[in-house]
C-alpha cells in the first residue's frame, strides 16, 4: 500500500495516525519530494473512477496563484495531469493507492470501507 502525503498537511498526519492505528502496513512518499509522474497519475485516476479536478488541491496556494479555478474547465484531461505532474503542491493529498483502489483526500468512513 502507497500513502503519499505531505509531512506538514495536518489532514495527512491525521490519516497516516489512522491507518498506524488500524495496523495498515504502508509506503509513505513526500509528494513534494516525490511528485507523482504523469502516468502514475494517470494509473490513479482511471483507478478511482474520480474526474481529474478531484486530484487538484484546490486550497492550494499554487492552484490559486496559477488561476487554475478559471483555467481548467478549458484544459483537456492530459494537459491537467501533464500539470499536476510538474508540482506536488498542486496534486490533492493524502493519496492512498492499494491496487486497483484509489483514495484521494483522507474521508474517514471511505478509507475504513476500503482499508483492512
Amino acid at each position: 500500500m502507497l500513502f503519499v502525503c505531505y509531512p506538514k498537511c495536518s489532514t495527512c498526519k491525521k490519516a497516516e495516525a489512522w491507518l498506524v492505528e488500524k495496523g495498515v502496513s504502508f509506503q509513505k512518499r513526500d509528494i513534494k519530494e516525490d511528485n507523482p509522474t504523469r502516468e502514475e497519475l494517470a494509473r490513479w485516476l482511471a483507478a478511482s473512477g474520480l474526474p481529474v479536478k478531484r486530484f487538484f488541491n484546490t486550497s492550494g496556494l499554487q492552484y490559486k496563484a496559477l488561476g487554475l479555478k478559471d483555467r481548467l474547465p478549458a484544459m483537456t484531461v492530459e494537459e491537467q495531469l501533464d500539470l499536476l505532474s510538474t508540482d506536488g503542491m498542486l496534486v490533492k493529498r493524502p493519496i492512498l493507492v492499494d491496487g486497483d483502489t484509489v483514495l484521494v483526500g483522507f474521508k474517514e468512513a471511505e478509507w475504513a470501507a476500503h482499508v483492512r
